[in-house]
């Protein structure tokens, strides 16, 4: 791969040499400061030699039954000793710095060994190995390690065997590995060493050391982000209280640390936040963060978090602001029906238990107490403005959600969850992260469908997109398809709906995915509509371990819906074949069996074809999956086919029904018709939330409406007390038929739902109205510094 790759290209590099050496636990101790919009601290990276750097040895150890001593428990300390707040190590006031020229860092047969990790819009300061010798726990580790007449120290620093033994310490002495990290991760350094960055990796090199095997293998590197980081969003929140959280996309987290990105490059990680202390630090941690002081750095608190599930770095995130935390007064089971649901009435996922086959940890699979635990710990955070709606809307729908979710796929892999509502510049409805969950506010608006519908599909990544992953980052389908078929079965339990009303939601859900997906294949490259754009080489990397994410900084593709929608329809179509009752029973078993892993499509359809022998005896391979579904563009032929089934659904018949009275009426209330005295006045029925947004949909297919339709729609329905969805299509009609009275609707809309209003700049623009144009321009001006980088950038292209 070329040194300096050029930043506007399509394809995100993943630079990491994952082959030659892996992290296996960071250690990070940084500071929040939010008057220059930086984070600045240190982080210890602890690596294993990588597959090819050792071929005496492994990248991970052996898999093996996990103990699940300790899963329950944490590292519990009293305040005054909470981890990383001692203030020992101090960042380098000034430093002779350790860059040097490219051709330093060796060339050739007889170069020293080059470490690259993933690197962005970082300042990197100094990197140097720590010197974790001399430290006891250590010592007693590498008591009669095997040195195969090796040197304990090379290039005069001390190196110890007791390092390797560390990570690779069994799960039921995570406690005692996790203390030793950050023991080791406070040892003095014991020299600098080379290093250089380019635009997407920093490259570290120690004189004379020419293999992985003989390269530090603890070191810490000093640095500080850039205010304009792509990993890292500085703004205010609703009540204009300034805040940061990670953004994770596109570039994941190589802009907040230096990393290994590579998805294979699962590691664990504790970290220690300082921040000032009116803010509230929330981290994906397994244990709920808590404040201490820090005597050593002025008036900041310290935050603390660790986890013992080897995650990608990507999954790593922090928030940080003036939130608050929401308490509902009433218990949830009393509440009006409107808001809440009955929980723990599930049926509990009852498949067969698999022994796990992921690398060492304590599992909460192996946990009696998590099978049986259907509702885990949950908070919810919000600004200070959405306290109120927050506590009425979000808190109340958790519990049934969680539970419904359980009784799907059986343990949640994760003990907690926070939810935090995030500020309205927040670029999509929501991102899951490990023991975290960011919320976009435009799903508290109007009734609950948007917003259960929407805490069930982020629920869903907690089984695929965390704890089962993508071997290939561009598989995105094996995480989104998954949620969003997940997220109709979670959310119909979660209401207690019976099965025929149920499976006419689901069809409904299914008729509005396939006009959206319909809309998305004829206005897209067909390139960004394959699933599966590396075909055949889906999972390759090259001999180091790097690799490019295709398409993976096309600003077009951020926006597409397609790996949702196109993995959506597959799975529907899997169980149209099986029975879902079945399909989801297998689910269940999939989970079981590959939690804690990452696949490739192939293992998901392997296991199912081989689960399912009837469906491959009537000629359904694996084969015939990728050509009609993962490797083409368009839409796949057995979709067609059953596209047709969604119209004739009860619900969708309704919608098409309450359409041709809309028409008629406003047929008659156009200018200059002439209405019949005595005509009969047309009454419209209720619908579903769902079902206003196909009736939109449809009715933006009108070339014409009358004013008079138009407020007569909003008079009938409430629309600007809907939810975003609904609103969205009704700023549509706004704009397609110039309803100048209602502009200031699109005005709000862009302004407080930008997580979805980017399409609508164009739609102001594009018909060349001088009036809708300055509508768009006003509300970018306004929303522009709270907008993601992004959106903004296409907002840009769209109106300039």
């Amino acid at each position: 791969m070329e040194l300096n790759l050029d930043p506007s290209k399509d394809d995100l590099p993943l630079r990491a040499n994952t082959s030659h050496m892996l992290v296996r636990h960071y250690v990070l101790d940084l500071a929040v400061h939010f008057e220059r919009k930086v984070i600045s601290g240190n982080i210890v990276l602890f690596f294993e030699t990588g597959k090819d750097g050792d071929k005496g040895g492994s990248a991970y150890s052996a898999p093996s039954d996990t103990n699940d001593a300790g899963v329950c428990g944490g590292v519990r300390r009293e305040a005054s000793e909470a981890p990383g707040c001692h203030g020992d190590l101090q960042p380098p006031c000034e430093i002779s710095s350790s860059k040097q020229d490219p051709s330093d860092l060796g060339d050739g047969e007889s170069a020293d060994f080059v470490l690259v990790l993933d690197c962005c819009d970082l300042s990197v300061l100094k990197v140097e190995e720590v010197d974790v010798a001399s430290l006891r726990g250590i010592e007693e580790l590498g008591k009669g390690c095997e040195t195969a007449g090796r040197s304990n120290r090379v290039a005069g620093c001390p190196l110890s065997c007791g390092v390797r033994q560390l990570v690779t310490l069994p799960a039921e002495s995570w406690e005692k590995q996790h203390d030793l990290y950050l023991q080791c991760s406070r040892a003095p350094g014991c020299g600098d060493l080379i290093f250089e960055t380019d635009p997407w990796s920093l490259q570290v090199a120690k004189k004379g050391i020419k293999s992985p095997r003989d390269f530090p293998h603890v070191l810490r590197i000093w640095y500080e982000t850039r205010p304009e980081g792509s990993s890292v969003r500085w703004t205010t929140d609703q009540s204009n209280r300034p805040c940061v959280y990670t953004m994770g996309s596109p570039i994941n987290n190589r802009a907040l640390f230096p990393c290994q990105e590579p998805p294979v490059a699962m590691s664990t990680w504790q970290a220690t936040i300082k921040a000032p202390p009116e803010c509230v630090v929330l981290l994906s941690g397994e244990e709920e963060a808590q404040p201490a002081t820090d005597r050593k750095a002025g008036s900041c608190w310290c935050w603390f978090c660790y986890v013992t599930m080897p995650m990608p770095a990507s999954t790593f995130t922090i928030a940080v602001g003036h939130w608050v935390e929401p308490t509902v007064n009433v218990p949830p089971l009393l509440i009006n029906s409107a808001y809440c649901f009955p929980v723990n009435s599930f049926k509990p996922c009852s498949s067969l238990q698999f022994p796990c086959h992921h690398v060492d940890y304590p599992c909460r699979f192996q946990r009696a107490a998590a099978r049986v635990q259907a509702v885990i710990p949950h908070r919810v955070f919000a600004p200070a403005c959405l306290k109120e709606l927050a506590g009425e809307t979000l808190l109340p729908l958790l519990p049934p959600c969680l539970s419904a979710a359980h009784s799907a796929l059986g343990v949640h892999p994760f003990s907690r969850l926070d939810v935090l509502l995030v500020p309205a510049g927040f670029s999509s409805l929501g991102m899951a992260s490990p023991h975290m969950m960011f919320l976009s506010q435009s799903v508290l608006s109007g009734k609950n469908h948007l917003c259960g519908a929407r805490l069930c599909h982020e629920i869903a990544h907690a089984w695929f997109g965390l704890a089962i992953g993508a071997r290939d980052w561009t598989e995105e389908w094996i995480s989104e398809g998954f949620a969003t078929y997940l997220e109709d079965v979670f959310w119909a339990r979660a209401q207690q709906l019976p099965q025929e009303e149920a499976e006419g939601q689901r069809e409904l859900k299914a008729a509005l995915r396939w006009r959206r997906l319909r809309d998305e294949l004829q206005n897209s490259e067909e390139e960004l509509q394959i699933l599966r754009p590396n075909r055949e080489r889906t999972g390759d990397v090259s001999d180091s371990g790097a690799s490019l994410v295709k398409h993976g900084l096309n600003p077009e593709k951020i926006f597409m819906q397609v790996h949702y929608l196109k993995g959506y329809f597959l799975l529907y179509f899997l169980a149209s074949k099986i029975g879902d009752d079945r399909f989801l029973k297998f689910f269940c078993q999939f989970v079981q069996k590959f939690h804690g892993q990452l696949i490739l499509s192939q293992d998901f359809l392997n296991m199912l074809l081989e689960s399912f022998q009837e469906i491959k005896r009537d000629g359904l391979t694996l084969e015939a999956i990728y050509r009609d579904w993962l490797d083409s563009a368009g839409v796949p032929e057995p979709l067609l086919e059953k596209s047709h089934s969604w119209l004739q659904n009860r619900l969708v018949e309704e919608v098409k029904e309450e359409v041709a009275k809309w028409i008629h009426f406003s047929h008659s209330h156009r200018k200059g018709s002439k209405r019949k005295r005595g005509e009969r006045k047309e009454i419209f029925k209720e619908i579903l939330p769902e079902q206003l947004v196909l009736l939109l949909e449809v009715l933006l297919e009108e070339p014409g409406l009358s004013v008079t339709t138009l407020r007569s729609l909003d008079r009938t329905y409430s629309l600007r007390a809907q939810d975003a969805e609904v609103r969205h299509r009704w700023c549509e009609l706004i704009i397609k038929h110039k309803h100048t009275a209602a502009y200031r609707d699109v005005e709000h809309f862009l302004m407080q739902d930008q997580a979805m209003g980017v399409y609508l700049y164009g739609e102001l623009m594009v018909h060349e109205d001088i009036r809708q144009q300055c509508v768009a321009r006003k509300c970018f001006s306004l929303a522009q510094e709270e907008m993601d980088p992004a959106s903004r950038k296409v907002v840009e292209e769209m109106i300039f």
